[in-house]
């Protein structure tokens, strides 16, 4: 045994949480009993290993705690079986009858992908697949999950039990994809990590703009899939666009909480190291790969990040990059940012143009995001007038109090 902090236990075990329950699913096939037994291995060793240090092998540790937790449960459920039926029920014996398997039988492979692949399968909604990714392969607690998307703790627990239940009840194999399906089920894998990430730099709803523990975790999760396909444009992609943003994060808000705008941040505040990573990984990737949508994003953010200064930045690139984007992927938001950069190249009225267009698309018509850009460009032109019904249309739309605050404070400084 090892001494050990805390926090190092913490972060150990979101490491350790999917190689563990991955471990298991493969053996035992059950992935609720699995998981469940998981968590509560989890919580032992929250308890244990500050006090008693860290045991010589952690992985080892908790897929035996966790291994004994499942045969417990699968012997239980025999026993009442049988009460029931007052027969036997057929079962292998190895499956309960057993001892715990070693870490060397059982955790003898990292099973991430694979587990991420499962908890983000197509028959699950999205909002299943969020909070069964955060608490299987992030290894979040259910009342972590539900104060990240600020919901009552209950609400959390009766949708991660559906999402469950559903794997049961479907049948769903703890296995990798079939090749004619894997890069489509990379995609989803891929998003569900991209929304956590947004959820964490600006929160849909709540008095804070951002979460940190999400984006951390997100990007946890993102080097994590990295590091098993390093060789995939799209992922390493993910990961350029989420350091090349989150470098950004200390210089967003203010000591009050104040949401401060990209062109008016102190760029001294970014985190360099970040921004040095994020370039790196995209321009490999944009050498070496197909482009996809990700690694797209990510050129753009590293366009804003390079930039000395906001006046300094280099908006005609980010105009053939969104182009190329829109041939890639489009999507209103996509088309948003691209009437955005449009802007500041060819003057607003340009940028107003291409938002009109955006009005009848019933995906962004009623988003709050759309009436503050108009806000901005209208401010842009000299119509403050407009400007001023559009931030404050923006302001009403938004659930995000600091975007809120941000916006009443644009449309109240302008005469």
């Amino acid at each position: 045994m090892s001494e050990v902090q805390v926090g190092e236990v913490e972060g150990l075990l979101r490491e350790l949480a999917p190689q563990v329950l991955g471990a298991l699913v493969r053996r035992y096939e059950q992935f609720d009993t699995c998981e469940d037994a998981v968590q509560e291995a989890l919580l032992d060793a929250s308890v244990q290993w500050p006090k008693e240090g860290l045991p010589d092998n952690p992985r080892g540790w908790l897929v035996t705690v966790a291994a004994r937790r499942v045969i417990d449960q699968m012997r239980s459920e025999h026993a009442r079986r049988r009460r029931e039926e007052s027969v036997a029920v057929s079962a292998p014996a190895d499956a309960f009858t057993a001892a715990a398997p070693s870490e060397e039988r059982l955790a003898d492979r990292d099973d991430t992908l694979t587990l991420l692949f499962l908890c983000c399968h197509p028959s699950l909604s999205q909002a299943s697949q969020l909070a069964l990714t955060l608490r299987a392969v992030g290894g979040l607690t259910t009342a972590q999950i539900a104060g990240a998307f600020l919901v009552p703790e209950a609400t959390m627990a009766q949708r991660i039990s559906r999402a469950k239940q559903r794997i049961k009840s479907t049948g769903l194999e703890f296995r990798m994809p079939p090749e004619s399906e894997r890069a489509e089920r990379l995609r989803v894998v891929l998003h569900v990590l991209y929304l956590i990430f947004n959820e964490g730099y600006t929160t849909t709803s709540g008095p804070h703009l951002l979460r940190a523990d999400l984006t951390g975790e997100a990007i946890r999760l993102a080097r994590a899939v990295h590091r098993l396909l390093p060789g995939d444009g799209e992922v390493a992609g993910l990961l350029a666009l989420m350091l090349l943003t989150e470098a950004r994060r200390p210089a967003r808000t203010g000591a009050d909480g104040r949401l401060i705008p990209l062109a008016e941040q102190d760029r001294g505040l970014w985190e360099g190291k970040l921004i040095e990573e994020g370039v790196e990984l995209v321009t490999t990737a944009l050498s070496t790969t197909a482009v996809g949508p990700y690694q797209l994003q990510a050129a753009i953010a590293a366009v804003h990040d390079e930039a000395p200064a906001a006046d300094e930045t280099d908006w005609p690139q980010i105009i053939a990059l969104y182009g190329v984007l829109l041939g890639v992927e489009d999507n209103p938001m996509v088309r948003l940012n691209h009437a955005v950069a449009v802007a500041m190249v060819r003057g607003p009225r340009a940028g107003l143009t291409l938002l009109d267009d955006l009005a009848g698309d019933e995906r962004v018509a009623g988003h709050h995001r759309l009436a503050a850009v108009r806000g901005h460009l209208l401010e842009m032109e000299g119509d403050l007038e407009a400007a001023v019904a559009a931030y404050r249309e923006a302001a009403r739309l938004t659930t995000s109090l600091p975007e809120q605050r941000y916006l009443e404070e644009r449309a109240a400084r302008l005469p």
